[in-house]
């Protein structure tokens, strides 16, 4: 709400003494140019930083011990995913660096050649003391290398942001993969995983949460709250589970998330992927190269690699643009997206399949012809927040410039004008407060 306050300035008697003027006139300057440093200081950000939250606990040696990797071979085939988002232009605008992705999973495998020179000591809420950097099932270790792998001689895996760095936080080791339901890990633990990425510094730009859970957890919606609030593009699965009951997924349909289906390559929903108002975008969830914790590789389907694909997307923009917002960075994903079939959005596919290319080069408003206008249920989940300077405090800051130079004025004007008997009419001035300024937010590292 934007205050005013009111000055009345009165016309002095005939008997007021001329340096009474100049002294008034001083004092007033002194009052604006104050009011003035004030104003300039909202503007330019010079208040005081916020302190960043404690980062959790790691210990970067420490690992319990996993059964041995099944071995797996290299695939050196390009995947079909990677031809289809044209890695090769992609390298020339930016890898990511030096954005930092969370991954909170079942860990990633730090020894895999393709990610060893990009994961780094994260957290581990299954076994106290550990940092995250070991997998005992691989989907952890799959995710992160469809965003980060390193290429590698012999092998056709390459991330979509090879730059990034990868925060592992090991929250899970309950996940199918191959039809298989294994290990430990509950809601609770997926709730202090994201409380853990978002307090940690540097803060990660972007959550990757390929997991859900048909349960709608207090604690769970509030660390999603404080990521959305904390300015990190939140990205989940939608689901696996169209075929059998298709249940409301969390943390995918809260507000805030960019919930993601899957297709297929022939553009095609997979028939798992879940179906409902929480998927905004698709991404490949079929036929799926991934790195296998051990070295190798495996083809995998579901929407928690679909995820992935666009948490790479969410990284590469940040990594172009580090100012703008986690809204922002949606809104160019939505509004950038390949066109699928029905509407949109749709419940099967939302707004179309991500395009990492079209969302770093073109620009993307209500005014390009070829586009639509940037999505509304993207707006409606959260405001973006303010980065940078406000206007209302910059014309302010302005009008106030110009009101002390105008006092300055007539500190001279008003004495020499009362020796030849005029006198200046009452002067009402209207000065409009700048609005409360956007807390900052802490983005090292995004």
């Amino acid at each position: 709400m934007v205050a005013s306050m009111t000055r009345n300035l009165p016309s002095r008697g005939p008997h007021s003494h001329p340096a009474r003027g100049v002294i008034f006139a001083t004092a007033l300057w002194r009052g604006v140019m104050a009011t003035l440093v004030v104003t300039l200081s909202l503007v330019t950000g010079l208040s005081p930083a916020p302190v960043a939250a404690a980062p959790p606990a790691r210990v970067a040696a420490w690992a319990p011990a996993c059964p041995p990797a099944a071995p797996t071979p290299v695939i050196a085939e390009t995947p079909w995913p990677q031809q289809r988002f044209d890695l090769a232009r992609l390298s020339q605008i930016t890898d990511g660096s030096p954005v930092t992705v969370a991954v909170v999973d079942s860990g990633v495998d730090a020894n895999v050649p393709q990610l060893s020179a990009t994961v780094r000591a994260g957290a581990d809420l299954l076994h106290p003391g550990g940092d995250g950097r070991q997998d005992c099932v691989g989907h952890g270790t799959a995710v992160a290398s469809i965003i980060a792998a390193r290429a590698r001689d012999g092998a056709g895996l390459r991330g979509l942001a090879p730059g990034v760095r990868i925060l592992p936080i090991r929250v899970s080791e309950n996940v199918e993969i191959d039809g298989v339901a294994t290990g430990g890990g509950d809601v609770a633990d997926l709730a202090a995983g994201i409380e853990a990425a978002v307090t940690a510094d540097p803060r990660p730009g972007v959550i990757n949460l390929s997991i859900s859970t048909a349960r709608d957890d207090a604690r769970l919606r509030a660390a999603i709250r404080a990521a959305v609030a904390a300015d990190i593009v939140v990205v989940a699965s939608a689901g696996n589970l169209a075929e059998r009951g298709n249940p409301t997924p969390y943390p995918a349909s809260y507000d805030g998330v960019i919930g993601v289906g899957g297709i297929s390559r022939d553009g095609l929903r997979v028939p798992t992927s879940q179906i409902g108002s929480y998927v905004d975008l698709v991404a490949p969830g079929d036929d799926v190269v991934a790195a296998s914790p051990g070295g190798g590789h495996r083809r995998l389907r579901g929407t928690s690699f679909a995820t992935a694909f666009v948490s790479a997307t969410a990284a590469l923009i940040r990594a172009r643009w580090p100012d703008l917002s986690r809204q922002q960075v949606i809104d160019r994903m939505l509004a950038t997206a390949d066109p699928t079939p029905g509407a949109r959005p749709s419940p099967e596919y939302g707004y179309g399949v991500v395009n990492p290319v079209r969302a770093l080069t073109e620009v993307a408003g209500p005014t390009d012809a070829d586009q639509p206008a940037l999505p509304a249920v993207a707006t409606a989940r959260a405001a973006p927040e303010r980065r940078g300077p406000d206007r209302s405090a910059v014309t302010v800051a302005v009008g106030l410039v110009l009101l002390a130079l105008a006092f300055a004025a007539a500190s001279v004007a008003i004495p020499a004008g009362r020796r030849r008997r005029w006198r200046p009419d009452p002067v009402v001035t209207t000065l409009a407060s700048p609005a409360e300024p956007a807390v900052a937010t802490h983005d090292q590292g995004r």
